[in-house]
């Protein structure tokens, strides 16, 4: 039986069926991107950034979200994404009659990645909303882009090539839910999404296949709930 406030150490898949239909208020995921990397040069001192894009190349079965619709009261998701993935996207959630927004991660120091190509300082969030969701949040959070560094203090802290900004994050969990809502990241990585939820008073569930993330995740989150008692005190 899955539980409230946890993450589990399993495939999204699998672990997504076990939720009872219509139980989730918000999605927020972070799936792996579809990217060519036969245009990416790895250039001098960035190996390991290059070898993390290989990683992620192939994206992710867009089946997972037939399963997640099922899952979520209506549809309320944030889709990170890659630019090849924007058009499928998109005419997944037009396909479902669904409100949507692009919204933009902008980075401020990013790698120097520049054969023939942009720099890689954009990354891209898919908002997809069932007709008669609301959207709550206000003016300070209802940017439609974020701008920040590339976050190489929490990789090196957490130890996850892709992680996003924790405020990001906040702000989507304002703008789309309630206090005492339920937040479900099945790609939960190092656990930012789970992370936020805490701190905003949201209820969470994350599954993350990757054993090492999820223990490292699992150490965030009893981080942010010591927190949380601490500030209540």
């Amino acid at each position: 039986m899955i539980e409230y406030n946890k993450i589990y150490n399993m495939d999204c898949m699998e672990g997504i069926k076990l939720l009872d239909d219509k139980s989730i208020d918000l999605v927020i995921i972070d799936p792996p991107y579809k990217l060519d990397i036969n245009k990416i040069k790895k250039p001098n001192g960035f190996n390991n950034y290059a070898n993390d894009l290989l990683d992620l190349k192939d994206g992710f079965d867009l089946k997972v979200l037939d399963l997640l619709i099922s899952k979520m009261k209506k549809i309320n998701i944030y889709i990170y994404c890659s630019k090849r993935q924007i058009l499928e996207l998109l005419e997944y959630f037009k396909n479902k009659n669904c409100n949507f927004e692009v919204l933009t991660w902008h980075k401020q120091n990013p790698s120097p990645l520049t054969n023939n190509i942009y720099l890689p300082d954009t990354e891209y969030v898919i908002f997809a909303r069932e007709k008669g969701v609301k959207l709550y949040g206000n003016y300070h959070t209802k940017h439609k882009y974020y701008i920040s560094g590339v976050n190489q203090v929490d990789k090196k802290k957490y130890g996850h090539p892709t992680i996003k900004p924790l405020t990001f994050i906040e702000y989507h969990i304002e703008n789309s839910s309630k206090e005492g809502d339920v937040i479900l990241d099945c790609f939960a990585g190092s656990g930012t999404t789970l992370v936020g939820a805490i701190n905003k008073n949201r209820k969470f569930i994350g599954f993350e296949i990757n054993k090492e993330y999820f223990e490292i995740a699992n150490r965030r989150i009893a981080e942010a709930v010591q927190n949380k008692v601490g500030e209540a005190n």
